[in-house]
This record gives structure tokens, sequence and C-alpha cells, in this order.
């Protein structure tokens, strides 16, 4: 008598398509999302001098209480692992001025024109 149903059939089949559905994944993965930015997200170029101080295009500015800012991969990226570089994002403000949202760009986005404050 058998009694580890491990190796039931059905067991094996639900087995069989888990595994080649962990094989398909990775394929999934490679294809790029393509970012949508609001229209009226603008360009800049951002460093973080001591969060939440900031320069946008070389003027003082400040990131938003509850400011988001996503890498080129689309993740959260923490403020104070920013310090010091410059980088190309778009970026969106709220009504007292404080830039709210920011997105780091990759080259091919970096590439597409879009409007920059003051312009």
């Amino acid at each position: 008598m058998n009694r580890c149903p491990l190796f039931a059939p059905a067991t094996r089949r639900c087995l069989t398509i888990a595994a080649l559905a962990l094989v398909a994944l990775p394929v999934l993965a490679q294809s790029a999302p393509v970012r949508r930015f609001p229209a009226q997200a603008l360009r800049g170029t951002m460093v973080v001098t001591q969060p939440p101080v900031i320069t946008m295009d070389g003027q003082a500015a400040r990131l938003s209480p509850g400011s988001r800012i996503k890498g080129a991969n689309n993740l959260l990226v923490l403020s104070g692992a920013l310090v010091g570089q410059e980088l190309t994002v778009n970026y969106t403000l709220e009504h007292l001025g404080l830039v709210h949202e920011v997105w780091i760009l990759t080259e091919a986005e970096a590439a597409e024109k879009r409007k920059r404050a003051g312009q």
C-alpha cells in the first residue's frame, strides 16, 4: 500500500505544470516594461545634496514629504542612496512647488524630448 500521495498521477501533473511555469518566467521577465509618465511631468537633472534638499537643473529644490523616487527598473529608491549623483529624471511638482514624484530615466527614456522647467 502506497501511503505517499506525492507521486500520485494528479500530483505529478501539477508538479510538471509548476516546473514548466517556472521555466517560462525568465522569458516573460526579459521584456522591459514601457513606463508612461504624466503629461505634466518635467525633465530635469537632479542631484541629491542632503535629503530632502536637492538641486534640480542647478536650482535649489526640496523633496516633498512622502515623495517617491523610482529607479530605472521602476522600483523605489531612497534619496539617501543617491547623494552626489547627477541623474536625468522626469519629475512632478506638488501644489506648494516641492518635488513629489521622480523617475530616474534609462538612456532610451532620456533620449525622448520633454519640456523642462521654465520653458
